[in-house]
Order: C-alpha cells, then structure tokens, then sequence
C-alpha cells in the first residue's frame, strides 16, 4: 500500500503542477500544531522563491484548486503562506480498512528488491557470548527483520571469528593441559576422536587463561603465533582440534543467540574465506593494488582530500599470515561470487570505524566488487553501567551474556507471580519473553550510534518507555478481545467512526506504520520502530480510558471498535516482531 501521507501528497502536488509550478512543492507532513490541523504543506514558501510571487498569493492558488478534492475536511493558509489541512474521516476511515484487510497492515513491498547480506554476530568461537555481543546481535536482527518485511532479499551472516590468534591460544593451551592427546602427534595417521576433549564450560575457561598467560610470557606468544599460523598452513591435527572448538562453541552460541531471538542465514566464519586469500593477493600483486612494507603486504588507501590520517590497509603480515582485515576483505569476494548483493552491511562497535573505512576503501579500489555494490558500516555505542563506563560485573569483569538475560528474567519474574495472571506453569516463559522484550527494548529504543546507560529498573518497569509497557498494551487488548469474542471471532467486520477526537487520534497514529517501517529501514534505525510503537501504545491508552468497549450498547459502536483496536494489536505485535520482540497471552 502507498503510504497515506504520500496519498495526500500526490494530490497536492497534483495541483502545484496544474498551476505551474513544479510538483516537489506539494510535499506534505504531519503539523507540528495538531490543535489546528493534521497536515502541512509549506512548500509555497520554496515556490515563491524560484517563481517570484509572494508565497501567500501562491498558497492560495493551490488551496482554490483543492477545493473540488472530495478528501479534505478543510483547508486554511496560516502565516506567509503555509497550508493546514484536515482530512475528511472518511478517508482516513477508507485507508484504515485497507489497512486491516492487508496482510501487512498497509506496509509497503519494495518494487525493486535488493540482495542485502547483512554481518551481525561477530561472536568469537572458544569465547562466551558477553555484553558487547549485545548491540550487533539485536540491532542486526532487526534490521534484517525490517528489510525482509519491505521484501528484500536478505542474508544474515553470524560471520564468526574462528581463525585467529585466539585459535592458537587455545591449541596450545590445551596442548599444555593434555600433551598425550593425538592431535599434537605428528607421527598420528589414524582418525581423530570424535568427541572433543573438553566440554563448553571447560572452554570457555581454557581460552581466558591462555590468554592472559600469552600476555603476560612472550615465549608463550609467540607459541601460540606459531599454532595459529601452522593451523592456517593446514596442519592436520591442529586442523581437527580446531573443528571440535568450533563445533562445541556454535552448539553453545546458537543457544545464546536463540534466548534472544535472533537467527542467523549462514553460520559461516572466517574461516570460510581462507580458499579466496591467495588468489585474491595475487590479483592484488599482479595489479598494483598492493605492495610491500616492512615486510608486510599493504594496499595505499589514503585520498588527497582526507581530513584525517588513514593508514595502509594490511593484507597479510611480515610473517606471510593472514589477518582480520584480510579474511573481511577475502568475505567480500566470497559474497559477491555466492550472492551478487546490491549491499552488505556490517554492524560493529563504532571504535572500528577506521577498519571498515580501510576494508571499503581497498575493496572498492582494487575492484574486487562491482562498483553499484553499497557497503555500508553501522557503528554503535557502547551500553553503559550507571557510572557512565561500560557495563561490567560487580566484580569489574565483562559480563557474560547469558547471566545479563538472567539477571533481567529474574527482574520481571516476581512481578509476573505477583500479577496473578499468569498459571504457575507458564510463569517462566512469560518471564522469559518479557525480559527479552526489556533488555532488546531498551536497547533499540537509543540511537544505535549513541551510547546507552543500562538501567534495569527502568527498562523492566511495566509503565513509561520500555519494553513491557509495549507488551502490556497487546496483553490488554487480547483481553478486551477475549471479552468480545463474539464480535471479533467474525470475519470482515468493518471500522466506521470515528466516534470521538480519541479515536480520530488513534487511526491517525496508526497510518503512519508504513511510513516509520520505510524511515527506520532507510535510515538504518530500529529506535524508529521503538518510536512509533510507543506512540502507538500511548494513543491506544488514550482511547481506552475514554472508551467503554466492552459495555457499549450500541452494536455498531462496538463492532467498529473491535475492528480498530484488532488493527492496533496486528500493528503493534508487527512492530514488535520486526525488533525481535514476542508477546505473551498474560503478564
């Protein structure tokens, strides 16, 4: 469905044009003073400049022609030359109908979908998914939601760190504690075990204490440099302890990711690239693109009109192994060859923005993607204990994520018991999804690229701007609706009204759905979605309180209020799911 705004555009535009001037001018938005209208179009006061005339006279002109459009309640000139405009109830009422007889309530389907490989995990294998794990993981889900629902063509990628120096660490860590082991065997030529010989928990201890050691020996450093580049050389042994890293730690991460609703296309890692490394460093050899420094293998990214210093993209080390920056560039080729995409988009903390500038920059200098390909780089802040500093344990350590999920669960659990509304059996799920719905909430509510502070008081409240009032609002209509099942188990029953300026106000929020879902997506900002819901929630309490559906006599009244405030709840739980976000039945 086209937008309704973009409706009452076209028509004013429509009459800019009959009149001579050209029909940019006819944009219309939301007024600002919704006590004097529902729209504006300030658009004669641009006119006038191009065409010389005083922007009143211009006004007026337009306002005159408008006069025979049967969709307009009425139509004034304020100031030096703005148009206020109220639409007829009727219109709306049509378009609100529309919208409830669309699948997608009025949500619009991309004519020309794109090919869209979206990199949201970023989880490193052999390592628990912690907080910082957080923002990629929610934000990317979501705007992979959102780009699916406008019908593009997407791919998510978990895009694991599974290749580097960590893998080294771990190998001989692990060699350390169990040196008898077959994979460290050289003379070994028989199948290797396959039950890996260590569990998730005894991984996730191993690769912390690898690492501090290797930081704190050099000799052990450079040990573990030595396995991380044997293991890249192919190694055998060192090849299939590698594979029972990955395979107990992806067992474990699907785990983590699900608790937040978040799935992902491919499960492919850095790994998956290696096969494209040589040939695309001979390409880059054999071309000019690279050349060597200090040993190493760089490609000149910098640009005269730079305003800051951007130092040599790195391809490959002195040493001759690879890095992050050379897997990530090696992952591009490998997209282009797998899925032609007309855009990928990574999701990273912004402090890496100086990397993907680098990677963006040699991947389109060096022409190893085609040139219409967009990259685009969504860099987030940080989430933020109440100090202001990057949230961490009690203990100063970086939280583990799935205590942070538990933490939450556990804050709205009692208040779940305490509703009374919820059976004791299903008393954990619900604290399960409203938890989820706090913690992603109160995240995506912030700008992605601004820092947040986590308050889990604040997000787990069931009243103001979160993520359970939202919840709320559809547990509370699925109760009214409960209560009227014999009007809303039918089927096409209508929206007449409306009845009242609450009512008005609430089908006015909700024709903006497709405008906020086409904002959010082009803009990259799931806190769009977090705005309109609210709003959306916000309106629906207005109406409420001042409407008695359920006891309402009159049958016509009811059977229409029952058809809207069914709408509000589609819409809302749209919403919602599109951040990832489930609803229960009770709370």
């Amino acid at each position: 469905m086209d937008m309704f705004i973009n409706k009452i555009t076209k028509t004013i535009s429509e009459k800019f044009e009959e009149n001579g001037y050209d029909s940019e001018y006819g944009k219309v938005n939301v007024s600002n003073r919704p006590d004097l209208c529902q729209f504006q179009c300030n658009g004669a006061l641009a006119a006038a400049k191009k065409y010389k005339k005083a922007p009143v006279a211009i006004a007026t002109e337009i306002v005159e022609s408008l006069k025979s459009v049967d969709i307009f309640e009425s139509l004034s000139i304020a100031g030096p030359g703005f148009i206020n405009i109220t639409v007829k109830d009727s219109f709306l009422v049509q378009y609100i109908n529309s919208m409830k007889e669309d699948e997608k309530c009025g949500g619009s389907t991309e004519e020309a979908p794109k090919t869209i490989v979206v990199d949201y995990g970023g989880a490193n294998v052999a390592k628990p998914l912690h907080v910082g794990h957080l923002r990629s993981a929610i934000i990317g889900e979501s705007i992979k939601r959102t780009a699916k629902f406008l019908g593009h063509n997407v791919i998510g990628d978990v895009h694991l760190g599974d290749w580097g120096l960590q893998m080294g660490m771990v190998i001989t860590e692990v060699k350390r504690r169990n040196p008898e082991l077959p994979y460290f065997d050289d003379n070994f030529t028989g199948e290797y075990p396959k039950e890996a010989p260590f569990t998730i928990d005894a991984l996730e201890q191993i690769y912390p204490h690898a690492s501090k050691l290797a930081k704190s020996d050099e000799a052990i450093m450079e040990e573990a440099k030595q396995a991380t580049l044997e293991l890249q050389n192919g190694r055998r042994g060192y090849v299939a302890l590698w594979k029972h890293i990955l395979n107990v730690s992806v067992t474990d991460l699907k785990r983590n990711y699900a608790a937040l609703n978040v799935d992902f296309d491919l499960w492919k890692g850095e790994s998956d690239a290696q096969p494209y490394i040589p040939d695309m460093v001979k390409y880059l050899k054999d071309n000019n693109y690279a050349y060597e420094s200090e040993g190493a293998l760089v490609v000149d990214v910098s640009k005269e009109d730079d305003k800051f210093e951007v130092p040599p993209f790195l391809v490959l080390k002195s040493d001759g192994s690879s890095l992050y920056g050379t897997t990530d560039l090696a992952t591009i080729i490998q997209r282009t060859q797998d899925f032609s995409p007309n855009e990928i988009i990574y999701l990273a903390d912004k402090r890496q923005s100086l990397h993907f500038e680098q990677l963006f920059r040699c991947a389109k200098k060096s022409n190893i993607l085609p040139e219409n390909t967009e990259l685009d780089f969504i860099g987030f802040g940080t989430m933020n204990g109440k100090d202001g500093k990057p949230f961490k344990t009690r203990e100063g350590g970086v939280m583990r994520l799935q205590d942070l999920i538990e933490i939450i669960k556990s804050a709205v659990r009692e208040k779940v018991v305490q509703s009374d509304s919820v059976s004791e059996d299903q008393v954990e799920e619900t604290a399960r999804k409203i938890g989820a719905a706090a913690l992603k909430y109160g995240d995506l509510s912030n700008q992605a690229t601004k820092d947040y502070i986590f308050d889990i008081e604040r997000f787990s409240s069931f009243e103001g701007n979160t993520g359970p009032y939202i919840l709320y609002t559809v547990v509370r209509i699925k109760s009214i609706l409960s209560k009227c099942v014999e009007i809303s188990s039918k089927e096409g029953i209508s929206i007449t009204g409306p009845y009242s300026d609450a009512e008005r106000d609430l089908m006015l929020q909700l024709v903006k759905f497709n405008e906020y879902i086409n904002v959010s997506f082009k803009d990259k900002a799931p806190h769009k979605i977090c705005e309109y819901i609210y709003d959306l929630s916000n309106t629906f309490s207005r109406f409420y309180s001042s409407t008695k559906i359920v006891a309402e006599e009159d049958i016509n009244k009811k059977t229409s209020w029952v058809a809207l405030i069914s709408l509000v709840q589609k819409v809302l739980e749209l919403g919602l799911d599109l951040l990832g976000i489930e609803a229960p039945d009770k709370m």
